[in-house]
């Protein structure tokens, strides 16, 4: 590495826009299979005293390699093979996550504008690029990436608060992964970048992504120069770090290209080396770094690296571009920032009959990455597929804050008169995390009873028309069974319920008889009038069988009969 780095920019003589640079320390971990650096490289190897534990992140040593002063990529696109070229090369998965991170954000904060460079120049800083790229297939690290314990030695005093679970320290905590979150902020901010339901700080989809959502926080427009800083300084409280940062920003959104995962460069220069100069500052009037020196560092610990990632002092003065530029306090995230995951809140089983309200609702719960709940998110219910049910107004979607315990449930829903199956889908709103659907099951309005509202025989002569028409009332669990189907049918005998071929019969429209009616309806109050019926010229005692939905039936008696002939006198 030393014949690549002494190629490079010779502190004192930058002629263009490059500022001071901070990468990522990444310190030894006594854990088994952890990256580590070499051990003259450790935080406190100089013998400097400790700096007080207050700054942005610890103090700890940081890599001081500078971007190539040439463009990254020549005209023709095809990598030269020189220094300045090979800067520009990104490990393939690495490079991958970042343009999916970019992408991702683009549809679930699309007014962020974030760069995938911005990702590639912090990545950088931080770890890198995970250590020249070596990540397996899936992008998760060889070996963890852990940067100093956090005990106030030297660095931030920050109290374990994973208890080990991503650092393998239940003491301290230390910054993790290629974009070294500290585990309390990883906890808020994680994501699953690529789908594979974890959400492992290791992976560099998941941190990439991650760190996306973090500098997008408070509604940043990273296109516009101030909210570009405000996110870079959330990241690190740092002007020092700001510039590094802007550095290879700018460096890499001239060019860069794709090289194998292992083989990307591995930053070489640090702080703590003697004889270590400060960083040049840029020529005046050139854009895109702001000028710096070194100074006593300040700010507290926050942030995805503090304490853990960069390790770099925080100067005083602030970037060039006139003003006063203090850091961006760590952002606090929204209550859609914090969720993590929607989960279902008891839910029972969604069935009503139609034109009947639900009994059961949609209730689900907001759960942050550690499982807490999250208040004051907003849920979206959304009806979904072929159906007339609807939230109270006629509403087809309504939208729930969540309580203080995180809860949403959903408006009363009320069937229509369309039966079969539907969704209500549960979403986020303003977030792009996976809902859940609940089917809906829209059952056909039925009766248990059926009953004639009057008592008198029903007979008529043969080739005639009876005189009375039947009625019957329909009821279910007592009440009246309003608008239920059912069919009426002339049928052979009590055992064989096909339709007779003889005997009483209606008439349909064109007055041709039939024997079977099957569209026929209760009314409002559970009535059923059927039309009139006529008789052949077969007489007999015939049988009418009323059916209902839900199983309801009765069967009518209907004779037909010659009339009687009075007595000779």
């Amino acid at each position: 590495m030393a014949a690549v780095f002494g190629r490079r920019l010779r502190r004192g003589a930058v002629t263009t826009a490059v500022a001071a640079a901070a990468v990522a320390a990444l310190a030894a971990s006594q854990a088994p299979g952890v990256t580590d650096v070499p051990r003259d490289e450790r935080a406190g190897a100089s013998g400097a005293t400790p700096p007080a534990e207050d700054s942005a992140t610890g103090n700890s040593p940081y890599y001081t390699d500078l971007p190539p002063l040439n463009t990254p990529v020549p005209p023709t696109g095809a990598p030269s093979g020189g220094t300045d070229e090979a800067e520009a090369g990104l490990p393939a998965t690495v490079l991958d996550a970042y343009k999916k991170a970019e992408a991702s954000l683009a549809t679930s904060k699309p007014g962020c504008n974030l760069p995938w460079q911005l990702l590639a120049a912090i990545g950088k800083v931080e770890s890198g690029q995970a250590r020249g790229g070596r990540v397996d297939a899936n992008g998760t690290t060889l070996t963890p990436i852990l940067g100093p314990v956090l005990n106030g030695n030297g660095f931030a005093k920050i109290t374990d608060t994973d208890n080990g679970a991503y650092d393998n320290d239940t003491t301290h905590d230390r910054a993790v992964g290629p974009m070294q979150f500290i585990p309390s902020t990883w906890d808020t901010w994680a994501q699953d970048g690529n789908a594979d339901g974890k959400k492992d700080p290791n992976n560099v989809y998941d941190a990439a992504l991650a760190a996306g959502r973090y500098l997008c926080a408070s509604d940043r427009d990273l296109s516009v120069e101030g909210d570009l800083h405000k996110a870079i300084l959330s990241y690190n409280h740092s002007t020092a770090y700001l510039n590094t940062v802007l550095s290879w920003l700018e460096y890499y959104r001239k060019g860069t290209h794709e090289v194998p995962d292992g083989k990307g460069i591995l930053p070489d220069d640090r702080s703590d080396t003697p004889g270590a100069s400060p960083s040049p500052s840029p020529t005046p009037g050139a854009s895109g770094s702001p000028s710096t020196k070194p100074s006593k560092p300040g700010g507290k610990p926050s942030g995805p690296g503090s304490g853990g990632g960069s390790g770099s002092p925080s100067p005083s003065t602030p970037p060039s571009g006139g003003g006063s530029e203090s850091p961006d306090p760590t952002p606090t995230p929204s209550p859609t920032d914090r969720v993590a995951s929607l989960e279902d809140a008891g839910t029972g089983k969604l069935s009503a009959t139609a034109g009947d309200a639900f009994a059961a609702r949609v209730a689900v719960r907001t759960e942050s990455a550690s499982g807490s709940s999250v208040a004051k998110a907003k849920v979206k219910f959304a009806i979904v597929g072929d159906t007339d049910a609807r939230f109270p107004g006629g509403a087809t979607s309504a939208t729930v804050t969540t309580s203080a315990t995180g809860k949403a449930t959903a408006p009363v829903l009320k069937a229509g008169e369309k039966t079969g199956e539907f969704t209500v889908r549960a979403t986020v709103v303003g977030r792009s995390l996976p809902g859940l659907d609940y089917t809906a099951t829209v059952g056909a309005r039925q009766a248990d009873a059926l009953a004639r509202t009057s008592d008198k025989a029903l007979t008529c002569e043969p080739g005639k028309e009876f005189a009375d028409q039947v009625e019957v009332k329909a009821t279910y669990k007592g009440a009246a069974a309003d608008r239920v189907a059912a069919s009426a049918t002339m049928i052979k005998s009590a055992a064989n319920p096909t339709a007779n071929d003889k005997g009483p019969y209606f008439k349909d429209a064109d007055g041709k008889p039939v024997r079977t009616l099957k569209t026929l309806k209760t009314d409002a109050n559970g009535m059923l009038k059927l039309p009139k019926m006529y008789a052949d010229d077969a007489a007999g005692t015939y049988l009418l069988r009323i059916s209902t939905a839900g199983g309801a039936t009765l069967t009518v008696e209907l004779k037909v009969a010659a009339a009687a002939t009075a007595p000779a006198a």
